[in-house]
């Protein structure tokens, strides 16, 4: 993946603990750090708490309102990360880069349709970190809290990802895609509908409709590799086997399976291997917003 390239993006937080650089994962690189994500999310499978709820993907946590912390002056106790002065920071550097490529493309999508894309802050942190959504632990992996419209990715999950089976920088990107596309979702109003029904309907329909959230979200990952790359040739041979091996492997069943249990379709939060698979194919074949219904294919009127 030609990451180095892209137009490097300032809307960045950065509360790391010393603001240091990390690593970015290599094909092939050596595997590093622990399994607190998968772990986190197996339990959740298996005890019967929603992994979504924990990590307020949906906004389970409080409404959907608020704006994001001021860029200049980030509420978290960040700061603004310049990626032109921190030359020795690879994670940091990949991270403006792909949120830039997100920005430059959902801008031009956003436009097609008469409308203004307002992209999202993006947090850089390391341990835990507060947001709208709460005080989440790095343990739960990247999230985007609606309450905030932020994103928030702590740099050493790129590493777990090759514990997960899942190594290489278009993997990477994917993970970044599909927490933009989370906000996507809240910018369209789709992430408020779907809290609504999830209130009115059973924890089983409530659960499915997760599913249906992440789904599309994957898609919408999709989407913007397919019209990135149109524009700027930023895939390299073997990137898009990366992404659709990083959407299988953390496939519920495929996790559940990991961990030594029975995958069945009620314990999934966020889809199926092979559904994430074709959800994400989707989007990078066609590249159309409207062909990402998750709802519609599964006759949810939201």
């Amino acid at each position: 993946m030609r990451w180095q390239q892209g137009r490097k993006s300032r809307n960045i937080e950065d509360r790391r603990g010393g603001r240091g650089g990390g690593t970015v994962a290599r094909r092939g690189g050596s595997k590093m750090g622990g399994l607190m994500t998968i772990g986190l999310v197996i339990a959740g499978l298996v005890f019967g708490v929603n992994p979504m709820k924990l990590i307020n993907m949906t906004g389970g946590l409080g409404g959907l309102g608020g704006g994001g912390a001021s860029i200049g002056a980030p509420a978290g106790g960040g700061v603004q990360y310049d990626a032109s002065a921190r030359k020795d920071d690879q994670a940091g550097q990949f991270v403006a880069s792909v949120l830039g490529y997100t920005e430059d493309t959902w801008n031009d999508i956003f436009r097609s349709y008469g409308a203004k894309y307002q992209p999202p802050t993006l947090v850089m942190f390391e341990g835990s970190v507060r947001s709208a959504c709460g005080t989440q632990s790095s343990a739960a992996g990247p999230f985007y809290c609606p309450g905030d419209k932020q994103v928030y990715i702590d740099t050493s999950f790129f590493r777990e990802l090759q514990n997960m089976g899942a190594p290489g920088d278009f993997a990477m990107a994917y993970v970044i895609g599909h927490e933009v596309a989370h906000h996507v979702q809240n910018l369209e109003g789709i992430s408020m509908k779907v809290q609504g029904r999830q209130r009115r309907v059973s924890k089983v329909e409530a659960n499915r409709l997760s599913v249906l959230t992440e789904l599309q979200a994957d898609c919408y990952a999709g989407v913007w590799a397919h019209h990135t790359q149109k524009k700027t040739r930023f895939l390299e041979e073997g990137d898009l086997e990366e992404g659709l091996n990083a959407a299988a492997q953390i496939g519920d069943d495929v996790l559940l399976k990991k961990a030594g249990h029975t995958p069945h379709e009620s314990m999934y939060t966020h889809g199926s291997a092979k559904q994430r698979q074709q959800w994400f194919t989707e989007g990078l074949r066609n590249g159309k917003v409207e062909n990402c219904n998750t709802f519609r294919q599964a006759g949810v009127q939201l």
